[in-house]
Order: C-alpha cells, then structure tokens, then sequence
C-alpha cells in the first residue's frame, strides 16, 4: 500500500500538466457560454431577453460550439415552405466565412417571417466543411415575435440556429438547411 501511494505522489507531478494541457486545449478551440451569451445579446440587441437561456439550453445539450454565424433570413410557408440567409461564420481558430443558406421544407406550417440567426456551430472541423446540407425539425409559433432554437446535424457537425424573429408562423416541418458559398434562390 505504501508503495503504491509513493507510485501515486511520484507520477502525480506530471499528470496534472498533462490534464491542465487537455483542459486548456479544449478551452482554446472552443467557445465558453459566457462569451455566447456576450456575442449573441450584442448582436440581437435590445429585445433580447430569453436569449441566454436559450444559450444555456444548447450548452447544455450539446457543450461548447467551437463555431458561430451571425446572420439574417427570411422564410415562408403554406405546408411547404423556403427559408434564405446570409451570414458570417466565426471560428474560434480565427477562420471567418461568408455564407449563405437556403431550404425547402414539408409539414404543418403557415405563414412568413424575417429574423436575425444567431448559429451555434459544434464539431466543425475547418471552416470550410460548413457548404453541405443540414437536415432538421423545426417547429415555430411567431405572432409579431418570437425566439426559438432548432438542431441540425450532418457528419458529426450541429448546427442551433437561434432565431429572433417577426411576423406570423405557426407550424412544425422538416426539411434542411443547404449551406453554400454563393446565394441561390433555388431552394434545394
């Protein structure tokens, strides 16, 4: 027993330098809650009440993104509907992207709105994997305003966007967000 304590105070020295670095590591490519909170009130602005705990909902689903897109869309729908936006991605390994989204999709729903996106981005390896489709779920009750948050995944990458909105919504639907280096108004 003695021994294996002296094991123990002997490699201790060098583990915890070793679990700091992994820490530290994880905390460099990735965003902590805070600074989301910070980014996503600035950004919204004024009227942005339930946004932190919107924020610490996805954290607490899905952990610390290392990504983020601020953006703007517009959407509509008569039971299949079009979503189009336009943003900037934000790495937190300092990469930055314009892009542009577009969507169909089918279910339930009625009506239109704009909104402001803010998009937490998780496990996205370079900044560059982000033009792909993302398939989802998403339902939504605006009248004159609302926020919501929905999940998108495609190859081990989730994307929540965040959406302050106005107009008149109400529906749930599936469909996807294609996410393109060009603006397109074909919606698939």
């Amino acid at each position: 027993m003695r021994r294996l304590l002296m094991l123990i105070l002997a490699i201790t020295p060098w583990l915890l330098p070793a679990a700091q670095a992994a820490q530290s590591t994880a905390d460099d490519s990735t965003y902590d809650q805070d600074t989301m909170v910070r980014e996503a009130a600035s950004f919204f602005g004024k009227g942005a009440e339930g946004i932190a705990d919107v924020i610490k909902k996805a954290f607490a689903d899905q952990g610390r993104p290392n990504g983020y897109i601020k953006g703007e869309e517009a959407s509509g729908a008569i039971g299949v509907g079009v979503r189009y936006g336009h943003g900037t991605l934000v790495m937190k390994s300092g990469a930055r992207r314009t892009v542009y989204w577009q969507g169909p999709s089918v279910g339930f729903d009625f009506g239109a709105n704009a909104a402001k996106v803010f998009v937490l981005v998780y496990n996205l390896p370079r900044a560059d994997r982000i033009f792909q489709r993302f398939p989802g779920v998403d339902g939504s009750l605006y009248f004159v305003a609302g926020v919501g948050i929905n999940y998108l995944r495609s190859e081990g990458t989730v994307l929540a966007p965040i959406r302050l909105g106005v107009g008149w919504r109400q529906g749930a639907n599936v469909g996807y967000m294609h996410v393109t280096r060009k603006k397109s108004w074909v919606p698939f």
